[in-house]
């Protein structure tokens, strides 16, 4: 059954800005390996904690495979802030 993945995080404020684009060229590198189009997305009144949205995953193992790869690749744990991690979450539905 395909679910849909929540990916979130809090950046560092001194980072943000570098950070986008690494996120940008994960968002793409998933997209090229996967097929999934993921979204990224800022909480309201808090514009450090980030989100990436991927629906409608269908291989599970392949799609956090591929973005753990991607994610190490482009070394994104060094624009969160110090001692955080990056939170994964998977949902179905019922």
């Amino acid at each position: 059954m395909p679910c849909s993945y929540y990916i979130y995080y809090r950046v560092d404020p001194a980072k943000a800005a570098a950070c986008e684009p690494q996120i940008r060229e994960l968002l793409a590198a998933v997209r090229k390996a996967t097929g999934i189009e993921g979204r990224l997305m800022r909480k309201r009144g808090e514009p450090n904690l980030w989100m990436e949205v991927y629906e409608n995953v269908s291989d599970g193992a392949k799609f956090e495979w591929e973005l753990a790869e991607a994610a190490g690749r482009l070394k994104v744990q060094e624009f969160l802030l110090p001692g955080t991690p990056r939170y994964i979450e998977c949902f179905q539905e019922p």
